[in-house]
């Protein structure tokens, strides 16, 4: 056996088990990118379930004739805000999930004032489409949330994954970037302040 074949297979092996170590380290890049993605969808089909919800909701408060018109228009601006702010799951930055969280936020901020006005309306919170539209609201709220925490699950798996060494070089070579999370909104890290009032 010739001495030069000796250093040429070792070098064949060196290189194939670098090709299956970079093959293997993109695939499963490539499989937690995309459940990221799939769990930014159901982040969003969370939202859209609430926009339509509130849509409703807001068709059955103005049927009641007396009805604070300006708060029903912040709702309706705010919905139509959060609605045309999408993001594309292939272009997920930390500047467009600032917008979209500020949208929601808009949005659950006037829908929460429109709430509390219709305390004011004993008929409205009589009306039984009121009080479904309602309950299921508060229950898209809640979905909202675990599909929130499911998405900062999943880019989690996929940041450590491509940010860990030696992996990192790699995600630079084939363009894997650190995607943002879902984060609270300014603030709600303060307790709120409540006050009790009593007559």
């Amino acid at each position: 056996m010739k001495k030069w074949l000796i250093p040429l297979i070792i070098l064949v092996v060196i290189a194939f088990g670098i090709y299956q170590w970079a093959v293997g380290f993109n695939n499963t890049a490539v499989e937690l990118e995309a459940n990221a993605k799939t769990a930014w969808s159901n982040v969003e089909s969370a939202y859209q379930r609430r926009n339509d919800l509130i849509g409703n909701l807001v068709k059955t408060v103005q049927g009641a004739a007396d009805f604070e018109r300006g708060t029903l228009k912040d709702v309706i601006e705010a919905r139509s805000k959060a609605t045309n702010t999408t993001i594309d799951a292939n272009n997920i930055t930390p500047e467009k999930l600032a917008a979209f969280q500020e949208a929601q936020t808009g949005l659950s901020s006037a829908l929460s004032r429109l709430l509390v006005t219709v305390e004011r309306y004993p008929d409205l919170k009589a009306n039984r489409n009121f009080l479904e539209l309602q309950s299921q609201l508060e229950g898209t709220e809640n979905r909202i949330n675990v599909e929130r925490n499911r998405f900062n699950e999943t880019v989690n798996l996929y940041d450590i994954h491509t940010t860990k060494f030696p992996g990192k070089i790699l995600a630079g070579w084939f363009g894997f970037e650190e995607m943002p999370r879902y984060k609270s909104d300014p603030g709600s890290e303060n307790a709120p302040d409540v006050n009790f009032e009593f007559d």
